[in-house]
């Protein structure tokens, strides 16, 4: 699983160094600044490629004395990097396209410069399909996040081919800074998104509302007419999924029936979620003090999540 997930990423990088390459040709050609910015998102996604390389290889790491929850989180750490580039390439090409403005210039052999472009568009298009494809089939943050850049480069060029034909039609060159700018919006809108998956992922989000649902029902329909549970906690470290809660029984119980008990809760959230990793803490249900052992417990009560058992001691 390991060298798949980095042949995706060295197929990035190499679609990455094509499309470099025909963009900085095709500014040389037309010295088109809405071309700039398209050579300059290439090399954010060459560095981002190179970087996401390097976090999987990390995050493939197992788990050590020092990790004992393994490495995975290095994707989201990746992702952040990744977002914060693009944020800084989204800016630089803001203040040129805007400097433009100010002093227009026409650009020149369009029609060859857009024969050349067309071409990177078709790669990243192609690549960038693969990539999130294969991210979500492996629930891969990082070959998800490098296939919806290159997605996104793939729209900011088409918005750069429509700028230069009305430039072309028109002879305003001030299109090709207006196209220039919309560009940079994009890529603004690109980084937003990937940071904020990035600082949810490193603050232990909690995993999305309909995986939460489906983890809740699991319990619920394994449950037997003494028991409950509460202080549900789900989390997401790169590919890996993690839920553990809280599962009151009667006192009564052997350890060895408690313990069943909680294996047939955890191969119905293992067939739900694949992979999962499920931690169950067993309580005695009689006990006041099982009740208010977690923070989350109030939380879910406001919530009217969870379910509650037949018998609630008071304090």
């Amino acid at each position: 699983m390991k060298h798949r997930l980095q042949s995706y990423i060295l197929l990035s990088i190499a679609a990455a160094i094509a499309t470099l390459a025909l963009k900085l040709v095709a500014y040389l050609v037309t010295n088109s600044v809405g071309l700039v910015s398209e050579s300059v998102e290439s090399i954010v996604n060459l560095v981002a490629a190179v970087t996401a390389f390097f976090t999987l290889r990390l995050a493939a790491l197992p788990a050590d004395r020092n990790h004992t929850y393994g490495h995975e989180k290095i994707e989201f750490f990746s992702s952040g990097v990744e977002g914060f580039l693009i944020a800084v390439a989204g800016f630089g090409i803001m203040a040129l396209a805007i400097h433009r403005l100010y002093d227009p210039e026409m650009p020149a052999g369009i029609g060859l410069g857009l024969l050349i472009v067309l071409p990177a568009a078709a790669i990243n298009g192609v690549v960038g399909l693969i990539l999130v494809r294969a991210g979500k089939r492996h629930s891969s943050i990082v070959l998800e996040a490098d296939g919806k850049h290159l997605l996104t480069d793939l729209l900011t060029s088409v918005g750069v081919v429509i700028g230069l034909c009305l430039v072309w039609l028109t002879q305003w060159p001030a299109l090709d800074a207006f196209t220039a700018i919309l560009v940079a919006l994009n890529i603004l809108w690109t980084a937003y998104d990937l940071l904020k998956r990035s600082f949810d992922g490193l603050m232990d989000h909690a995993l999305p509302l309909p995986e939460q649902k489906r983890v809740r029902a699991a319990i619920e329909a394994h449950l037997g007419p003494d028991m409950t549970y509460h202080a549900l906690r789900t989390r997401q470290a790169g590919s890996r999924r993690f839920v553990d809660f809280h599962l009151l029984v009667p006192g009564g119980y052997t350890v060895d029936h408690a313990h069943k008990a909680g294996d047939r809760i955890e191969d119905a959230l293992r067939a739900q979620l694949p992979g999962l990793e499920v931690t169950v803490h067993i309580e005695p249900i009689e006990n006041p003090g099982s009740w208010h052992d977690s923070a989350l417990v109030p939380l879910e009560q406001a919530d009217h999540v969870g379910r509650r058992g037949p018998i609630e001691p008071s304090s």
